[in-house]
């Protein structure tokens, strides 16, 4: 993965870190120079490796509670320069609306939505003292391209979408740069792991996950699935210096899955 150098330096705050998209997000930034506070309720292997480098700093958190998105903000200490929401869950809801009970919008919401909101809360204070710093939320294509399949999560990611943008402009006088990252489907445990889409699809229709998301991936243009770390990457140019007039704006890899302009 390309090196950040103008990251060095930089405290930059993670949720979702320990594998997927917000792993590789974490290997980025650390190989960029900068501090990273890596969030997870769980941590894992390839993460603690990341930590014993001395750059990266795991903070087990989950992020489902309350006050636990401002205790991971607080692991920072008086500085942040990035923060990056990445936590999430995408589960399929193959029984149409009518299955989808309050707790399960809740649980969605609370942690698609809100983990995202609460963690910008804590974080703000310390960047408009700073002067300065950068957002970057993981969102996602659905909230452009609702899916039934996953109703509760396409609702929640359009709002995490508007909140970033209506954030934008409140806090661009601050030096503030706010911006949303949407995937299509990915190459991580939230498609292809034994509880992910492919294979919970797969259950329900009788079909071999390997051909769920086979058809998933030719519903791209280019006929694959985005990498975590293609991902990453453009988390990266978003947090450098080198997109320091970008604010507001959402940016889909979806290997050309949304049609329209």
């Amino acid at each position: 993965m390309t090196t950040e150098p103008e990251l060095k330096g930089k405290v930059a705050v993670v949720s979702g870190a320990s594998k997927g998209i917000g792993l590789e997000v974490v290997r980025g930034l650390a190989a960029g120079g900068a501090h990273v506070v890596a969030g997870a309720r769980t941590s894992s292997a390839d993460l603690d490796e990341l930590a014993r480098a001395g750059q990266v700093e795991v903070a087990l958190v989950d992020l489902a509670e309350a006050d636990a998105p401002a205790a991971l903000v607080a692991r920072a200490g008086d500085r942040v320069d990035i923060l990056v929401n990445n936590v999430g869950l995408a589960p399929a809801r193959l029984g149409g609306f009518l299955s989808i009970t309050d707790a399960d919008w809740q649980a969605t919401l609370n942690l698609d939505f809100m983990a995202a909101v609460r963690c910008t809360r804590a974080a703000l204070p310390v960047m408009i003292a700073a002067g300065g710093g950068v957002i970057v939320s993981t969102c996602s294509v659905n909230a452009r391209l609702p899916d039934p399949d996953v109703m509760d999560y396409s609702v929640a990611k359009a709002a995490l979408r508007s909140f970033s943008k209506a954030l934008s402009k409140e806090v661009g006088r601050h030096g503030i740069r706010v911006n949303t990252v949407s995937p299509g489907p990915v190459a991580t445990d939230l498609w292809l792991g034994a509880d992910g889409q492919a294979a919970t699809r797969g259950a329900a229709t009788g079909v071999d996950p390997k051909d769920v998301a086979a058809a998933a991936a030719k519903q791209m243009v280019t006929g694959r699935f985005t990498r975590p770390e293609e991902v990453a990457g453009l988390v990266l140019y978003l947090v450098s210096d080198r997109a320091g007039n970008i604010t507001g704006s959402d940016f889909p890899i979806d290997g050309g899955l949304i049609p329209t302009l």
